[in-house]
């Protein structure tokens, strides 16, 4: 039996081919998430600091307040309150020996914040010292997986000294190594409020790549959201896709700035904090403005640092109630920290900013908190999906669909990348690590028929 519709074969074309145009643009915006590893954390150190073995260095200053204020793993789950005690320990010994095999993730060697303002020598000076500590760390195979340098902002009054410490930076560099750049390279432009300054970046680092002889493309560059009116332009739409845009292809993230963000919206000292709503406004604007572009996405940095209230002093042993007191100020710190990061975790951002090196401690243990007091059960429904092969599953209470496939299968992408979760522990799944890899449920299903 033959079924008659009444569109012919012309006019289906015809449709089809006025629907591409669109959905080339929309894939061309829209590819879908990177598939290469995005750090957990980004570390700033001002300039002036930065040497090619900072992540060892800091790394050990990380273990030392581990082991001073949390010294077993019974001690570490009651900071972050943790009540399984077996879970506790696994996590514990994770935090230990990532801090002892790679410590920092993402550098920026920073000429902002925490740089400050210096004279224009001084600022040469040390643009040209940390290029030449850059290249010493790219003969050792010392610097982080992956690194870069935050310029001061684009504004009428800094943007002159930005764009000369880009130049210096850079040329310095280049000149040593014969044009190689680190792994994962990236410049981090804070403060933008414009589309014009990505692209006079973007037309800064063309020029760079020209003279220097460098691969196209090969100046990444990361932006820094800090205003509402990067947020929120005066139209009313959210200027982040034009930002992206603007990069032509060079933006790798998008950092969201939590204190500048609250003070520009007349937030008071006391109540600038990660878990403000107005920075979950804002998270969610970033979030829905640019999934599924391959921008990845981070957050800020937890300002209470676990720093202990007092210090020795030559031939004077602390008292036992400022011992306590350093206890109790670590104690709050890392739990506030442990906290934000989980939040952060919650809403979709998988990376964020650490300050101080003893913050490393609980970056990694909420990240490993996050994927590990999970893994079993969504482990279980993974493999459920699998089994029922793109049919909609039950698995206990929770009701399983296609989009749900993929988003337990992004927990265990994610897991893996960042080291929370071993390959073992993934392939409870019953997937095996080259077919999560493929990163698309539809494509592991088609697979495997």
């Amino acid at each position: 039996m033959t079924t008659r519709g009444s569109l012919n074969e012309n006019t289906l074309e015809e449709l089809l081919r006025s629907l591409e145009p669109a959905l080339a643009i929309h894939d061309r915006r829209y590819p879908g998430d990177q598939s290469n590893r995005q750090p957990v954390h980004t570390v700033a150190g001002g300039a002036h600091l930065f040497q090619h073995n900072i992540s060892v260095k800091l790394g050990r200053v990380a273990l030392n307040a581990l082991d001073d204020y949390a010294a077993t793993s019974k001690d570490f789950a009651e900071i972050v309150d943790l009540k399984d005690s077996a879970l506790a320990a696994t996590i514990y010994e994770r935090v230990r020996t990532k801090l002892k095999r790679e410590p920092i993730e993402d550098f920026r060697i920073d000429f902002e914040d925490g740089f400050g303002h210096r004279p224009d020598p001084e600022e040469d000076a040390l643009a040209i010292h940390a290029a030449k500590e850059t290249a010493v760390g790219i003969a050792a195979k010392s610097l982080p997986p992956f690194i870069g340098i935050r310029i001061k902002p684009l504004s009428r009054d800094l943007a002159p000294r930005a764009l000369r410490t880009l130049d210096l930076y850079v040329s310095e560099l280049s000149e040593i190594t014969g044009g190689t750049l680190p792994d994962n390279f990236v410049i981090t432009l804070p403060k933008v409020v414009r589309a014009e300054q990505v692209e006079t970046l973007v037309n800064a680092l063309e020029a760079l790549e020209q003279k220097l002889g460098l691969e196209e493309n090969a100046l990444a560059i990361q932006i820094m959201v800090e205003t509402p009116q990067s947020i929120i332009s005066a139209d009313g739409n959210s200027p982040l896709p034009q930002f992206v845009d603007a990069a032509k292809g060079r933006c790798t993230g998008i950092h969201f700035g939590v204190y500048d963000f609250t003070a520009s919206t007349s937030i008071t000292a006391r109540h600038q904090r990660m878990q403000h709503t107005v920075c979950d406004l804002a998270r969610n604007i970033m979030l829905v403005s640019l999934s599924e572009t391959g921008v990845t996405l981070s957050d800020g940095a937890t300002n209470l640092l676990p720093v202990p209230r007092h210090r020795t002093t030559a031939g004077k042993d602390l008292t036992s109630a400022q011992i306590r007191e350093n206890q109790a100020s670590m104690r709050r710190a890392w739990r506030l920290h442990f906290e934000d990061i989980q939040h952060s975790l919650m809403n979709g951002f998988y990376q964020g900013w650490d300050l101080h090196p003893a913050q490393f401690v609980t970056r990694y243990a909420a990240i490993y908190t996050f994927f590990l007091e999970n893994l079993d059960s969504a482990a279980a429904r993974l493999a459920q999906f699998v089994k029922g092969a793109a049919r909609v599953t039950l698995t206990g209470q929770v009701f399983d669909d296609a989009p749900t496939g993929q988003a337990l299968l992004n927990y265990f992408l994610r897991g893996l990348s960042c080291g929370a979760l071993t390959e073992e522990e993934a392939e409870q799944t019953g997937l095996n690590i080259d077919q999560l890899k493929m990163r698309s449920f539809t494509q592991i299903l088609e697979a495997q028929k």
